[in-house]
């Protein structure tokens, strides 16, 4: 039986040349020519993301803390969990430190790593890490200049329902949600990752 080494060798497409098409703050956009397993040539146009990393903030009581900002590629605002860019050399959990705290004005005692994951893999190479955030203690909001961001607390099985009903729609979110219910019924998976709940 092939490996998953050599299984995946067989789907593996090898870059030709590349061009970088846009460079901006966030991201940046290359157009490659590849070469396919058949040896055929074709196009690739991707773009390169420095990665992120999401939050899920328990207020305890089953209650999550989401937030609702404007988005303005899909010129809507939406509910969302907490999550913010990577900055260069920084940690994950540092990046969600610091985006809990602006977002929602919450500082967590407990951050347990849970996973990651890629959120849109047919056009971007973006990793995000996701993270539980409990034992928070309140502060002040503090978003950036740019961010308007309304707290949002809810009961997971409201989140719940807003997923299956369409009204949150983003995916780091939907992803989020369903870990946070996976995690609030079964002991056995939270101490998979050393979670604890308060009494």
């Amino acid at each position: 039986m092939p490996t998953n080494h050599e299984s995946e060798a067989r789907f593996r497409e090898e870059m030709s040349a590349s061009e970088k098409v846009f460079s901006g703050r966030l991201l940046q956009v290359f157009r490659d020519r590849v070469i396919l397993p058949t040896g055929r040539e074709t196009t690739r146009e991707y773009i390169r993301h420095p990665g992120a990393a999401v939050v899920i903030p328990y207020l305890g009581n089953r209650h999550l803390m989401l937030v609702r900002q404007y988005r303005y590629p899909v010129a809507r605002a939406l509910l969302e969990l907490p999550a913010g860019k990577i900055d260069a050399g920084e940690d994950p959990q540092e990046t969600i430190t610091r985006e809990l705290e602006e977002e929602t004005g919450y500082a967590a005692r407990s951050i347990r790593y849970l996973n990651r994951f890629h959120p849109c893999v047919g056009y971007s190479n973006e990793l995000l890490y996701l993270y539980w955030a409990s034992d928070l203690v309140k502060g002040s909001l503090t978003p950036d200049a740019d961010e308007i961001i309304e707290n949002v607390p809810m009961s997971v099985e409201e989140a719940l329902e807003m997923v299956f009903a369409g009204v949150i729609s983003d995916a780091k979110s939907i992803i989020g949600i369903l870990w946070a219910d996976r995690i609030l019924r079964d002991a056995e998976f939270r101490q998979r990752f050393e979670i604890r709940l308060a009494e």
